[in-house]
């Protein structure tokens, strides 16, 4: 990446996380725009550079775990069974989630905050949307081939299950609070779609 771009991304990762210590601090509506860009020692003109509005500080960090999972799927091994290949693919944003330091609580936090707030849980079920095309054209890869119609269709749907499932395990995680490991609320919610094959 050009040391322009690199410097990019480390400004928006650096708003993103001042953003989101705002939205915990102060609730995702009472924080302005303005607010956000003083916290991250930035004018609001130079924030919409970045950002089109505060919504999409949570978009931008959503379409980054996407995209991570997908990239991992698609390095997977290319025989590998496909509903283990998505499940596999799901271990490192996993691992984030159940540490048990300051990261996972502000991790919890913010899915409470994402699920309590209509608007940023709105944009969240879209991008999950993304994440299945994402997750179905990296099944697709694998191996490399022209896949059919009949190909795309079965990736898709394993992909928008795998999501699915993700999705319930993590909402129950916030609902106990942390106390059960994400790892074992994914593997009970996949398994109980089809069972996963020994790693």
């Amino acid at each position: 990446m050009p040391l322009r771009d690199r410097k990019r991304q480390a400004v928006r990762t650096e708003v993103i996380a001042v953003a989101v210590d705002l939205f915990l601090d102060h609730g995702y509506e009472a924080v302005t725009v303005d607010q956000i860009a003083a916290a991250a020692g930035l004018s609001s003109r130079s924030f919409f550079r970045y950002f089109a509005n505060k919504e999409a500080v949570f978009t931008q960090l959503l379409d980054e775990t996407g995209t991570g999972i997908a990239e991992r799927l698609a390095g997977r091994p290319p025989h590998e069974e496909p509903w283990l290949a998505l499940r596999r693919a799901f271990d490192d944003v996993i691992e984030m989630l159940d540490d048990d330091d300051e990261e996972n609580r502000r991790s919890l936090r913010t899915m409470r905050l994402i699920y309590d707030t209509p608007a940023l849980y709105g944009s969240h079920l879209w991008k999950q949307t993304q994440w299945n095309r994402l997750l179905a054209d990296a099944l697709t890869s694998r191996p490399a081939a022209t896949p059919s119609a009949e190909q795309r269709l079965h990736a898709g749907a394993l992909a928008a299950a795998a999501v699915a499932c993700f999705e319930y395990a993590r909402a129950e995680w916030v609902d106990c609070g942390g106390t059960r490991p994400v790892s074992e609320l994914l593997d009970l919610a996949m398994g109980a779609v089809h069972p996963l094959p020994d790693a």
